[in-house]
């Protein structure tokens, strides 16, 4: 069994998506039928679904949608972390339940301030949702790995958190700043990271499994596969494979890993860090 620890689902009619190209191929609905037919004949079994747009209408969509298809294990919602996360974590239990939530992600990549993820209302809030069992899932750019490095810093005895996409590391080019700060980030021993979303920072027409083994290699050394797990960051990926090559690739880059690491990477590390039942 494979848990996909990464993906979307998103209806641009009801919410444009503000972060994607208008142009792009991907820019229509994707639902959970969708999601049904990209996995079919691959080894996933249930998926976490992963918010796209800082709003909280979305979070509520996704929780009825993941409390209607039993596919989904988990959502990983928006909370705005400059206000009070256990009063906005009260309402959603009172008014639509919240048992499937199991993480909040903030577009920090965005952020004009580098620094936006060591500020003191964020640091707070990803300590208080520690507090209520939630991780916290980092999306962030090279450049503002000092930023996360700072915040596990002042979570680590608070918060489980989640590294998306290996902080997208430039593929094809240098990889030594990247690499030197996932060491740094990856000895928080309550810090995980995600293998995803590495297709699509690679060269989309002409990407190979060795460009991404370079950085899945540094990723499985200073983690390990019980601090790795797998995403498919689909249908993102879309733009540069299918679902099935991505499983694929990731199938490639784990094959020095023994039975048990594997399993771990593929379904342990996620059902853990997500507190999947």
């Amino acid at each position: 069994m494979w848990i996909d620890a990464h993906h979307h689902l998103w209806d641009p009619s009801v919410r444009p998506q503000s972060w994607m190209d208008q142009s792009w191929p991907i820019n229509r609905p994707f639902d959970t039928g969708d999601l049904r037919a990209a996995i079919e004949g691959t080894p996933v079994e249930a998926t976490i679904v992963v918010q796209t747009e800082p709003i909280i209408d979305e979070t509520l969509e996704m929780l009825s949608v993941a409390a209607a298809d039993p596919l989904i294990a988990g959502v990983v919602g928006w909370l705005d972390l400059h206000n009070d996360v256990n009063r906005q974590l009260d309402e959603l239990a009172t008014s639509h339940g919240d048992e499937l939530l199991v993480g909040v992600r903030h577009q920090a990549e965005s952020e004009a301030d580098p620094n936006w993820l060591s500020t003191n209302p964020v640091v707070e809030s990803v300590r208080a949702l520690g507090r209520r069992g939630l991780t916290y899932d980092l999306l962030v750019k090279p450049h503002q790995l000092a930023s996360a490095i700072n915040l596990a810093q002042a979570t680590h005895d608070a918060t489980r958190l989640v590294l998306d996409h290996c902080a997208k590391p430039p593929i094809g080019s240098d990889l030594t700043n990247w690499t030197r700060s996932i060491r740094t980030l990856a000895g928080f021993e309550h810090v995980a990271c995600k293998l995803s979303g590495l297709v699509t920072e690679a060269d989309w027409a002409a990407w190979t499994p060795t460009d991404l083994t370079l950085v899945s290699d540094v990723v499985l050394e200073c983690f390990g596969p019980d601090r790795t797990m797998f995403g498919s960051d689909w249908p993102v990926c879309l733009l540069a494979a299918t679902y099935h090559g991505v499983t694929d690739s990731a199938d490639a880059m784990t094959t020095g890993l023994s039975d048990h690491e594997r399993s771990q990477l593929f379904e342990g590390t996620a059902r853990e860090w997500y507190s999947l039942t």
